[in-house]
């Protein structure tokens, strides 16, 4: 079986007799990361994982196209061997709704893999992975889920707290809400004392 939609090359861990060992992964370590980083998008109630093994490098996949995780929290681990390239790039986090907007300066990141580190991050942040340019370039990933968290964002029909541009419109909608209250003040004669 295929890792995920996007590798072609790699395998499922938890169809190999490795689930508990993921599951507790996630359970003793991820989780308690994730509560202090990531508690905004359930990092308090992880409950599910998929755990899977990419390979890249020639006559295998060489890159990864711009995309989002199907997970809460995602832990990718460089296992290594020799390489170059095949670096990460971050484009800002966002929800379905602003998946496609555009990134803004200071949501730009990239990350170079190191054989033997890892890297946590949302599943929301958009990300993809430049062309492994030489050698084999293998990672494990841990995409940890919460059955809570996705049942809750069903019924949040208000702006994610952890989306950049959802943020940004409600930063705005406030500042047009206060600049309309001050211009209504100032054409009755009333002054706002800050």
């Amino acid at each position: 079986m295929r890792p995920n939609t996007m590798n072609k090359y790699g395998a499922v861990l938890d169809d190999i007799g490795m689930e508990s060992m993921l599951h507790k992964l996630m359970e003793d370590f991820i989780r308690h990361i994730s509560r202090v980083f990531f508690a905004d998008v359930g990092g308090y109630s992880h409950d599910s994982h998929h755990g899977f093994v990419v390979q890249y490098g020639l006559n295998r996949d060489v890159e990864l196209g711009f995309h989002v995780d199907d997970s809460e929290v995602t832990l990718n681990v460089c296992l290594g061997k020799q390489f170059s390239g095949g670096e990460l790039f971050f484009r800002g986090v966002r929800c379905d709704k602003h998946v496609h907007n555009e990134a803004l300066p200071e949501e730009i990141f990239e990350y170079s893999h190191v054989p033997g580190h890892a890297i946590i991050h949302r599943g929301r942040h958009r990300h993809g992975a430049r062309p492994t340019t030489a050698g084999s370039r293998v990672n494990l990933l841990l995409w940890c889920r919460s059955a809570v968290f996705r049942e809750l964002k069903k019924h949040n029909n208000g702006y994610a707290s952890w989306c950049g541009d959802c943020q940004r419109e409600k930063r705005e909608r406030l500042i047009q809400a206060v600049s309309e209250k001050r211009r209504r003040c100032l054409g009755r004669g009333w002054f706002m004392i800050r």
